[in-house]
């Protein structure tokens, strides 16, 4: 069980990871004489992705190949999985 969560964690950590690459590759204003790097707002970014790729797993109980998509895509896929995992509780009367 501890292996699972810390698989899923790291996966998710992978997955912000690769999204803060192309984010800053993708960036309009790349200019890389002026370039500055923000480690706290990168590190801020993979922490994030770690928990929400965490959580996406342990909603889905699946592997950690959906916990690194998470962390990839962000808490939208989070809120996503949680209503169609939960949806019975969620339906309105």
């Amino acid at each position: 069980m501890v292996g699972t969560i810390i698989g899923q964690a790291i996966a998710g950590a992978t997955g912000g990871f690769v999204r803060g690459l192309v984010g800053i590759t993708k960036a309009k204003e790349f200019d890389p004489k002026t370039f500055q790097f923000s480690w706290k707002q990168f590190g801020f970014t993979i922490l994030v992705s770690m928990l929400v790729g965490l959580m996406s797993g342990l909603i889905m109980n699946v592997d950690w190949r959906m916990s690194l998509l998470a962390g990839y895509a962000g808490s939208d896929l989070l809120e996503s999985l949680y209503k169609l995992r939960f949806a019975s509780l969620i339906k309105s009367p």
